[in-house]
């Protein structure tokens, strides 16, 4: 008779207890999933509840339907009202739409959509479209329109490159010229690149409000574990919102400057979905738009 050693007690527990830690870190969330849109299932029903779990979040409305893959937001003129837009692919319009998602009014741009990913707005009423999506940073007709809307038919062109891009593209780990958040900022609209490479630096460069051709200036790179999608900043100019995908990044300060060195505080907005746009309604108050089009508001701690 052929002998079977046996094996110990405490050795099959052990073996036990590593096979079901090994099958729940398969399936658990972790930070550097969030925003990733989950397969249909069981895990995406339960994203959505998590979205419902978020402190100081909230569904208000929808643009499905309205707005094509929704990429963006920025305070319409008469401050009630926000305008959104498609990204890379759709038209060159601007919709108007309300707080919870019912179209105001379109507005056609005088202009291409290679890849609309950011819109900004300064203190006179005009606007800045970015058209620097850049996936595979390897673009090198990179603009940012400039619009009135009660001049549509005027649209200045601002061109640009980035003074530290020599490859297109550049190997993986450099794509971090794909800028989806810009803002208009004293006198310069400020670029905050996605990085597509790492996800670990948004790279911060500015250009002139005004139409040209122009080589960016790069001013800083901030540390965000993440893609920044989007870019607010509050009226009293003392906080600074980067949305990233299910996540935001606050960073506080007494200026600008103060604002750029500041630590970034990161806030996880797991189950919201791709979240793309953010603008603020009020001082503690934003409103999130995503790419599948829901509208969500969010209280700031």
């Amino acid at each position: 008779m052929r002998f079977i050693p046996l094996v110990p007690a405490a050795l099959v527990l052990l073996l036990t207890a590593a096979c079901s830690q090994a099958q729940s870190d398969k399936t658990t969330d972790s930070p550097l999933n969030a925003g990733v849109d989950m397969p249909k299932g069981g895990d995406r029903r339960k994203d959505k509840n998590a979205a419902s779990e978020i402190a100081g979040l909230s569904k208000v409305g929808s643009v499905k339907g309205v707005v094509p893959e929704s990429s963006g937001l920025a305070p319409a003129p008469d401050g009630q009202h926000y305008f959104s837009f498609g990204d890379d692919g759709n038209s060159p319009t601007l919709y108007e739409v309300s707080g919870a998602g019912q179209l105001v009014r379109t507005l056609e741009v005088p202009a291409t959509n290679t890849d609309w990913e950011s819109l900004s707005r300064d203190g006179s009423g005009n606007y800045y479209i970015g058209d620097c999506g850049n996936n595979e940073s390897q673009r090198q007709d990179l603009k940012i329109f400039k619009f009135r809307p009660d001049s549509p038919k005027a649209v200045g062109t601002i061109a640009f490159t980035y003074p530290d891009q020599h490859d297109f593209p550049p190997k993986k780990k450099q794509r971090n010229f794909d800028c989806e958040a810009n803002l208009w900022h004293d006198g310069q609209v400020w670029l905050f690149t996605k990085d597509r490479g790492q996800d670990r630096t948004s790279n911060v460069y500015t250009v002139p409000d005004q139409p040209g051709t122009y080589t960016a200036k790069k001013i800083t790179g901030l540390a965000i574990p993440g893609q920044v999608t989007d870019a607010a900043l509050r009226a009293d100019g003392h906080r600074l919102v980067l949305l990233g995908r299910g996540e935001l990044f606050i960073l506080d300060g007494n200026s600008w400057a103060d604002i750029l060195k500041a630590t970034p505080r990161q806030i996880s907005l797991a189950g919201a979905g791709q979240t793309e746009g953010a603008v603020f309604k009020d001082d503690n108050t934003l409103l999130i738009s995503t790419e599948k089009g829901d509208l969500y508001e969010y209280k700031l701690p």
